[in-house]
């Protein structure tokens, strides 16, 4: 039987539209998808760009409360922006209506002020590691050459929001440091560093899942590992890099409480329709979204089919990997595709992201996804 499928969802904003309208699609979208059968329906946080769902664990609560069985989690909440002990008291929160159906995962991205400074040097100064420049292809899967984070057209709003969400003279811990305390919350065992007690409420006691999130082989990976707990690899971000991170969190997994064995969530971005050339179709714009990110500027609003013009030589060249790397097409194409991407990281469950401008044609994307994975047979076996 095929393993679990799952969605991560951003809010995005569309062309034309606004984020009122991008929150209630992801309400609706999470009610189908429990229909449908998908496993989890996780939610990503961003700031100050075209997605609505910064305010991650307040969707969250909307989400759980508009469903009934299926998973609801953040994917990731990016804890250098938040004290831990807020973390848990809003899962705590979401826990006490809705018990056990929830996934508090946790990314790093926040903890990124010691690279400011490289972000800020001019890009001649920036140490560039060499790497190679080729795709390779491991059993029908592309990975591309890893992104270098130097090739950013312009740094200056990404360093602008560090600065905006993490106030002036606050340090966040250490992201093992900060992973570890929010399991103490959770079970009751937090202390400060003066040796005080103290106790989540509500929060301690939910029955709340800890997962961590990566794109490399670097500290989170390894640090789900070595704690034993399950993690999911960002391929739809991060498609050069993060098999890497499959193979250090197995590296370094140890059993625990937690697990007894290692569990792999891996990512991938979809836009599945009847046929090969519509799902093309609704795919279009992607190239231009995702260089609105890359070149600096951040997610702009999804533009709609056939109001961008060809992406230029230059801007294909920044995103080239993400283009290569997303599953677009009929339901057997794209099927076909997650099912090598799972193969090859021995994946216990895979998660798809798919953004389109029309709503319509989001739905209808994971609707046909959903039948030809046989989500609705195995729910009913």
């Amino acid at each position: 039987m095929s393993v679990p499928l799952s969605i991560l969802d951003l809010a995005p904003v569309s062309a034309g539209s606004n984020p009122r309208q991008a929150l209630r699609n992801s309400v609706d979208l999470a009610r189908h998808a429990e229909d449908w059968g998908y496993h989890r329906y996780w939610l990503a946080e961003h700031h100050f760009v075209a997605v609505a769902s910064s305010s991650t664990i307040t969707l969250i609560g909307q989400v759980a409360a508009a469903t009934k069985r299926i998973r609801v989690g953040s994917a990731a909440v990016q804890a250098g922006f938040h004290t831990s002990a807020a973390i848990v008291e809003a899962f705590g929160t979401i826990d006490a209506f809705h018990p056990g159906r929830l996934d508090l995962g946790l990314g790093r991205s926040a903890h990124r002020r010691a690279q400011l400074n490289t972000l800020k040097a001019p890009a001649s100064d920036r140490a560039r590691p060499p790497v190679r420049t080729e795709n390779i292809v491991r059993d029908g899967v592309v990975v591309p050459p890893p992104f270098d984070p130097s090739r950013l057209a312009d740094a200056s709003r990404f360093v602008a929001a560090l600065d905006a969400l993490i106030p002036e003279g606050a340090k966040a811990p250490p992201f093992a440091d900060q992973v570890a305390e929010v399991i103490a919350l959770l079970d009751g065992t937090f202390t400060t560093a003066d040796g005080t007690a103290l106790h989540a409420v509500p929060g301690e006691g939910a029955q709340v899942e800890v997962w961590l999130f990566g794109s490399s082989g670097g500290e989170s990976a390894a640090l789900a590992g070595r704690l034993g707990l399950p993690f999911a690899a960002a391929y739809h971000v991060a498609p050069g890099s993060s098999l890497d991170a499959v193979d250090a969190y197995r590296a370094a997994f140890r059993p625990s409480r937690f697990l007894a064995e290692p569990y792999v969530v891996i990512s991938a971005d979809a836009v599945v329709a009847a046929d090969d050339a519509t799902a093309r179709a609704h795919a279009e714009g992607y190239g231009h979204w995702v260089h609105s990110i890359r070149g600096g500027g951040g997610a702009t609003e999804y533009p709609a089919p056939n109001s961008v013009p060809p992406l230029t030589p230059e801007q294909r060249g920044l995103i080239q990997d993400r283009l290569d790397t997303q599953f677009v097409g009929a339901p057997a194409t794209v099927v076909e595709r997650l099912s090598a991407l799972q193969r090859v990281t021995d994946a216990d469950e895979v998660l798809v992201t798919t953004i389109t401008h029309d709503h319509a044609d989001r739905l209808e994307s994971y609707r046909l996804l959903a039948e030809a994975w046989g989500l609705r047979t195995a729910r009913a076996a």
